[in-house]
């Protein structure tokens, strides 16, 4: 019985690292999409956001499985919970990407400041792959850096907000466009937020307690 728990187990771990992958490339597409303003690979980020929807049902049943099915001792227990809630944040995630991809679609041209946006992204994209990866290999200490990174995202968001008010003032015609550039960091900062999410319900799975307990 417990050999069957342990495999079905490792295929929740295998079904959480393909969705965060999935996670991964939909902010990928939705950032090339936005510093390229490439209407057509915005266009791509829908499908893949579907494919993440379609994932959180398979884990979520698989989990609701072996809670079933099987008898979870309290650590098999805190995983099985963990990964449900780290499901619907990466949901949310696929869903946040696809309305970055939504704004690009209707801007005009490759978008202004795209360096800093870049670099938003890519540290969010690492908080995703760490986070994941942290639950994966139920590595709380891996969980604490994804955790201490948000507070750069935050910062990212900062400038970004700083810069594009600036643009504004110099400018105000380009509001509306600027707006959007604005949302669009507002989403990445909500990303960084929601792998932050993800990394705190790794060190509930681990230590059976909630950071700033953990």
């Amino acid at each position: 019985m417990r050999n069957r728990f342990d495999r079905q187990l490792a295929q929740l771990n295998r079904e959480l690292t393909e969705m965060g992958a999935l996670c991964e490339e939909v902010i990928a597409l939705a950032s090339r999409a936005l510093t390229e303003g490439d209407k057509t690979l915005a266009a791509k980020v829908a499908p893949v956001d579907a494919e993440i929807d379609e994932k959180e049902r398979s884990i979520e049943s698989l989990c609701l499985k072996l809670l079933l099915q099987q008898q979870p001792v309290a650590r098999d227990l805190r995983q099985i919970s963990a990964a449900l809630k780290m499901i619907t944040d990466m949901e949310r995630i696929g869903d946040q990407a696809e309305d970055i991809a939504e704004i690009v679609s209707f801007l005009d041209g490759a978008a202004e400041h795209d360096d800093l946006l870049r670099q938003m992204a890519q540290a969010v994209i690492r908080m995703v792959t760490d986070s994941v990866d942290a639950y994966v290999k139920q590595d709380t200490n891996l969980a604490k850096r994804v955790i201490a990174r948000d507070d750069q995202v935050d910062e990212y968001f900062s400038q970004v907000k700083r810069r594009l008010i600036g643009c504004i003032a110099r400018d105000p015609e380009n509001g509306e466009s600027v707006m959007d550039l604005l949302m669009i960091a507002k989403y990445y900062e909500r990303i960084g937020d929601h792998a932050t999410n993800i990394a705190e319900w790794v060190i509930f799975s681990v230590t059976g307690a909630h950071p700033p307990e953990a």
